[in-house]
């Protein structure tokens, strides 16, 4: 069944974002993932993942972000409560500049958890309604999860 959502995922989002929309398309853990481009990444694809009949991915249960050496990465998981099958979203941006539209305005459940984002790794979600720091002060310089965040561990009384 998982094979079969992921061919129909493909299969949507290829019509929806064109040929060079999608990155990959595999089965994790039996589940299915796409990667797309930050490009192809925005409202319209989240509401068409949400609204359209075959997929209906009404619920995000989860965002979270990764540094890689050479990109970031925001993954949404994603659920129909419908049609019982998942979807795992993983958008990619450029490590220079991390920018990927926010989720927030089509999955609610996607507010705190892009902050959480934005405030440890420090990519940007343009369109989420207000985005700012959630776990550290609004003085505090970086981002503590980016590979490239230097601690001053005798400052935070570490050493």
């Amino acid at each position: 069944m998982s094979q079969d959502v992921l061919d129909l995922v493909l299969n949507k989002l290829q019509a929806q974002l064109g040929p060079d929309g999608i990155k990959d398309g595999k089965l994790n853990f039996e589940k299915p993932m796409v990667t797309i481009s930050s490009d192809h990444w925005d409202e319209h694809t989240g509401r068409f993942l949400r609204d359209d009949k075959a997929l209906q991915f009404d619920f995000l249960s989860c965002v979270t972000g990764v540094d890689y050496d050479e990109h970031m990465e925001v993954i949404y998981n994603l659920y129909s409560t419908t049609h019982d099958h998942y979807l795992y979203l993983k958008v990619i941006a450029s490590k220079e500049k991390p920018i990927v539209h926010s989720a927030e305005p089509v999955w609610k459940s996607a507010d705190y958890m892009e902050r959480e984002t934005y405030d440890l790794l420090g990519i940007d979600f343009p369109g989420h309604w207000r985005l700012k720091r959630i776990l550290l002060d609004d003085e505090w310089e970086g981002h503590p999860l980016r590979k490239d965040y230097v601690t001053d561990k005798k400052a935070l009384g570490l050493d």
